[in-house]
């Protein structure tokens, strides 16, 4: 496989160091590009060779920046992954969602056209910019049917409403200046390091520190989950054989309720790291008033990026929680550092050329 150079944004987060990981795995070079925002956690990058990747601080809105970091490192395409991405949070305080995941989308296009502007005919071919979204942009399921490719648009969150935006500003610029982008628009992922506000962490941390397990609502709201390794194999996939200017859905075709989730964790938690006296996790579940606007289910249809592309999930749902769980568990230092703010302070280990 030839090795190239790519440039992840947000590759200090959740998805987006798993992805580094994965890069690396395949030969690859990463150039991390993060703000380090809270959810930004240089930890996440321990474990990959120092001569397959480079850390840039930077926010995506800094179009000079961005453009500067690709003609440094010649890169060949972009994982744009940066987004504020916690519903919550945009419930709370939207502002931060609008700049980061529109205005900063805009700013990443204006640096990746400028780029691709500079570029001899063969680079041109090769290069992409692939736009990694959500599924909440189709807005809520019933109890039947799937998102497609084709489903229109109806965000209920802040969150949803901005990454909606961040999609359509994508189409326009392969639309208006044929730059050769591509957009994922993926389900709920879990897996190894996610920050721990998400339902995963946060419930099995919360079960092992002894406090209640909050549950929203009736906790019937329905997810499909997505193990974070098998997105990263399909985002490998759309990069190297998907058509540029297409949306690929990328689910695991794993549906779940929200209490089937925790009490599932709770479950392999009884098993592997049981209580004193027989006590199960599963009494510390507190269900907790539902959040405003609270999307009932959501479940994608992956059929497009099966058919034309030839990916698959490797993962059930039962052998990814169960390679989640374990990794909570035998990565408690890691939680831990984020939960005392230690990981805020800590920026060694990015090796590389670290700016």
């Amino acid at each position: 496989m030839e090795r190239k150079v790519f440039l992840l944004t947000g590759a200090a987060g959740f998805i987006g160091s798993n992805l580094a990981h994965f890069l690396a795995s395949q030969g690859h070079f990463a150039v991390v590009y993060d703000k380090l925002t809270y959810a930004g956690n240089p930890a996440s990058l321990d474990g990959i060779p120092l001569d397959k990747f480079a850390f840039v601080q930077g926010d995506v809105c800094d179009a000079e920046l961005v453009y500067q970091t690709l003609c440094r490192y010649g890169i060949d395409a972009v994982f744009h992954l940066a987004a504020e991405s916690h519903v919550d949070r945009s419930i709370d305080g939207p502002s931060a969602f609008i700049e980061t995941n529109i205005n900063g989308t805009f700013s990443m296009l204006a640096a990746a056209r400028r780029y691709y502007e500079t570029l001899d005919e063969e680079r041109k071919s090769r290069f992409r910019f692939l736009h990694i979204s959500t599924d909440e942009v189709y807005g809520s399921l019933g109890d039947k049917g799937y998102f497609t490719e084709e489903t229109p648009y109806t965000p209920n969150s802040p969150y949803s409403a901005s990454k909606a935006s961040s999609d359509h500003l994508v189409r326009a610029w392969f639309h208006t200046y044929g730059l050769p982008v591509l957009t994922t628009n993926c389900s709920n992922n879990y897996g190894p390091r996610q920050f721990p506000e998400k339902l995963i962490p946060l419930i099995i941390h919360n079960a092992l520190a002894g406090k209640e397990l909050p549950v929203y609502g009736d906790g019937k709201n329905v997810r499909d989950w997505l193990y974070v390794e098998d997105h990263c194999r399909a985002l490998d996939t759309v990069m190297r054989f998907g058509v540029p200017g297409e949306t690929y859905n990328v689910g695991g075709s794993c549906e779940r309720q929200n209490i089937q989730i925790v009490k599932t964790i709770c479950s392999i938690l009884d098993e592997l790291r049981p209580k004193s006296g027989g006590a199960k996790y599963e009494e510390q579940i507190k269900f907790v008033k539902d959040r405003p606007g609270h999307d009932r289910r959501y479940a994608i249809d992956a059929s497009k990026i099966k058919s034309e592309l030839g990916w698959q999930p490797q993962e059930t749902f039962e052998s990814g929680i169960l390679k989640t769980v374990k990794w909570y568990l035998d990565n408690q230092s890691w939680i831990e550092n984020i939960l005392n703010g230690k990981y805020r302070c800590e920026r060694l280990g990015l090796g590389g050329s670290a700016q």
